[in-house]
């Protein structure tokens, strides 16, 4: 039905029944007691509208507390339809609420520094991540101008020069950003910074990756390619060829054990090569180790062995290799007539794996990047034992695999122990013996 008719019919019909009453007092008793009535219903009328008004205006006050009318005559529908406006109106807020709650969780949770600011770049909201990127804190630095909270040179003039399409690389608090500045809405701008210090770093280390083992392999392929040409150019004597052969097929396995430990180092940092757990028989690895390094060593050192502790649950394989590293180094780094002792044994919090030899040892300002790839303290010394620079970094990422640790102990003169820490999680059940 048309509102219109809804609210004048109601209104008629009473006007008319109101007339109807004085018309009937009027014939009964006269006019002056019909007028008499019809003043005082049209005073009662009139107090009734002013309550509601007055109710109305008390409610538009507070609509949040106040309770709202059930309203007669007129104001029925007026406070009903006010009724279903606060509804709506505390449904939307709710929701409105839950969407603002999301999208504080999504901004907290966004790796990525946003900062909201005004026109004159005064901060009015921050996420984490800017705080962490920036140095911001919401609470202490909310209405300060941004250009007082983050100090760089680069920063004001990126801010001076308004050029906002072009994003800007800025160095600040130890950490490489990507600085992106969007205007919205008419008098507001949004700071976005991306941390890319991990990438850069990534990066650098793959960089140097490539530019030390491109330098490793030239050098015997040099050697190689010399070789060749000398031969392929000139009619060399027996004793000449054989020489030039021996060096080439050094060089040669030189180049073979460098492509295998880059190989190795490789599939032990992806992730498509999970590492599979297997009962690992420590004694028979062990074993191996030592006989590996006693022929690496040409009967020049005294290598021992003593096994003390269980077996264990990891990779055989990635163990192999990381033991023996360790061992070849303490081989490498160690005159003749030194001595090499390899003992496995078990420890409060797990096993240990120690290597200790008495050689050439090493300067504390090296101990820290031992494991860096292709890092060598001496570097001559290790092309002339055949060493690639990968053992220790192979070493590491091993040890990351099996949640273990390396530390290293070391006095120049006095020798080495690499101590490899495995958790208790990996040590194997016993093997019980069952009777013939």
């Amino acid at each position: 039905m048309n509102p219109k008719l809804l609210f004048w019919v109601p209104v008629t019909l009473r006007l008319a029944f109101g007339a109807v009453g004085v018309g009937v007092l009027w014939w009964w008793l006269g006019p002056m007691t019909a007028l008499w009535s019809a003043l005082v219903l049209v005073l009662g009328m009139a107090l009734v509208q002013l309550h509601y008004l007055f109710q109305l205006s008390g409610w538009l006050d507070n609509p949040q507390s106040a309770k709202l009318p059930d309203g007669w005559g007129e104001w029925t529908p007026v406070f009903s339809r006010l009724y279903r406006m606060r509804r709506d109106d505390e449904k939307n807020q709710a929701e409105l609420t839950e969407w603002l709650a999301r999208f504080r969780q999504a901004m907290h949770l966004l790796p990525d520094g946003v900062v909201i600011m005004d026109d004159v770049l005064f901060l009015e909201w921050c996420n984490p991540a800017a705080e962490e990127h920036l140095g911001l804190r919401q609470e202490r630095d909310k209405g300060m101008r941004v250009t007082n909270l983050v100090r760089s040179p680069d920063f004001m003039d990126y801010l001076i020069l308004g050029r906002y399409d072009q994003p800007l690389t800025l160095s600040f608090r130890g950490r490489k950003l990507i600085v992106h500045i969007i205007p919205f809405e008419n008098r507001r701008q949004i700071l976005v910074t991306h941390d890319i210090t991990e990438t850069e770093r990534t990066d650098m280390m793959r960089r140097d990756f490539v530019a030390n083992a491109s330098h490793e392999l030239r050098t015997p392929l040099t050697v190689i390619v010399g070789f060749l040409e000398i031969a392929a150019s000139e009619q060399l004597d027996k004793e000449t060829r054989q020489a030039h052969l021996k060096l080439m097929m050094e060089q040669g396995h030189r180049m073979q054990h460098l492509i295998e430990d880059m190989l190795t180092l490789s599939r032990l940092e992806s992730l498509d090569h999970p590492m599979r757990a297997e009962r690992v028989d420590i004694g028979k690895l062990l074993l191996r180790v030592q006989r590996d390094a006693q022929a690496l060593s040409a009967g020049k050192h005294e290598v021992t062995l003593d096994v003390q502790g269980g077996d264990l649950m990891g990779s055989g394989e990635e163990l192999y290799s990381a033991f023996g590293n360790l061992a070849a180094n303490a081989v490498r780094y160690t005159p003749a007539g030194g001595r090499i002792h390899l003992r496995w044994e078990d420890t409060a919090s797990g096993v240990r794996f120690v290597v200790q030899d008495n050689g050439i040892g090493i300067s504390p300002e090296h101990i820290n990047r031992l494991t860096e790839r292709f890092y060598r303290v001496d570097k001559s010394r290790s092309r002339e034992t055949q060493g690639t620079g990968l053992g220790l970094a192979i070493v590491k990422h091993v040890l990351l695999r099996h949640s273990g640790t390396l530390t290293i102990d070391s006095e120049p003169g006095k020798g080495s122990t690499f101590t490899v820490n495995l958790p208790k999680s990996l040590a194997a059940a016993p093997q019980l013996s069952h009777a013939a």
